[in-house]
């Protein structure tokens, strides 16, 4: 019934998850924050033949199904605790620029910059850089580095 589904589980399932939504998925908005990570190395980079997790969602759930790319890089725990400043941008990537506003807009509506990352295939950017901000927060003992895009309007840089 919803116009907007988001998908959070873990790459082993993911999969078994679009089959599962697949039939409810046409005309809506898929929200895909998966990303393949393989552990035990979660801290290592795996880009998938197909590109990205999202790719392999729009492929699996056709073109009537309009995936968006969105919150790989916003720690679950501070998503979960929506109670305190988030100091990450998020990056939305989509082949449906309608689609990409409305998600832009929903995060927004969370309390966080959305930023228009371009197409669906630039989801394998986001969705690596989550493997190096895993490797960052073990690294230097931080529980949810995040990402910031600087030289924007509001940004905090001009530069």
């Amino acid at each position: 019934a919803a116009d907007v589904l988001v998908l959070t589980v873990p790459f082993a399932h993911h999969d078994a998850l679009l089959e599962m939504i697949r039939p409810y998925a046409a005309g809506k908005i898929v929200v895909d924050a998966t990303v393949p990570l393989v552990p035990p190395r979660v801290s290592t980079v795996t880009v998938p033949p197909e590109g990205s997790a999202a790719q392999i969602a729009q492929a699996r759930l056709g073109d009537r199904a309009r995936v968006v790319a969105a919150f790989h890089n916003v720690a679950a725990a501070h998503l979960a605790d929506l109670n305190h400043a988030i100091d990450c941008d998020v990056l939305v990537c989509g082949d449906d620029e309608a689609a990409r506003d409305e998600v832009v807009r929903l995060v927004e509506l969370a309390g966080l910059r959305g930023l228009h990352a371009g197409p669906l295939a630039n989801a394998t950017a986001a969705e690596a850089l989550t493997a190096v901000l895993i490797f960052i927060n073990r690294r230097y003992k931080v529980p949810g580095a995040g990402v910031r895009i600087t030289g924007l309007p509001g940004s905090g840089s001009t530069g």
